[in-house]
């Protein structure tokens, strides 16, 4: 099989998936059915875990001992959660925390 078949058969084994990922749960569920509870449930639930599963996952590096590995990723935490909660711009508060705490790994400490 040659480069450009093997990536052709890639692309559209990716996009084959992609496309019955987002269309089998309306082939399934219907438009005139209503959502069953559980999955109500997860949407209410599941981007709250979300955002909890990155913080762990961006902070599980940061050493407590050590200031110049805690301090830029608490002020960069303080600046995101200070940012959204004076805005309310998820967008905003993720670029304005991840920009603050670049600037300081980068230049301060």
């Amino acid at each position: 099989m040659s480069n450009n078949t093997h990536a052709m058969v890639l692309i559209f084994t990716m996009m084959a998936g992609t496309l019955a990922t987002r269309f089998l749960p309306f082939l399934l569920l219907g438009d005139k059915r209503q959502t069953p509870p559980f999955i109500r449930y997860l949407g209410k639930v599941l981007p709250y875990a979300i955002m909890g599963m990155l913080v762990v996952y961006c902070l599980k590096g940061v050493s407590v001992i050590q200031p110049s590995s805690l301090a830029p990723a608490a002020l960069g935490v303080g600046i995101t959660a200070g940012l959204h909660l004076w805005k309310h711009n998820t967008l905003l508060s993720i670029i304005g925390g991840t920009a603050c705490y670049m600037i300081l790994v980068q230049m301060v400490f």
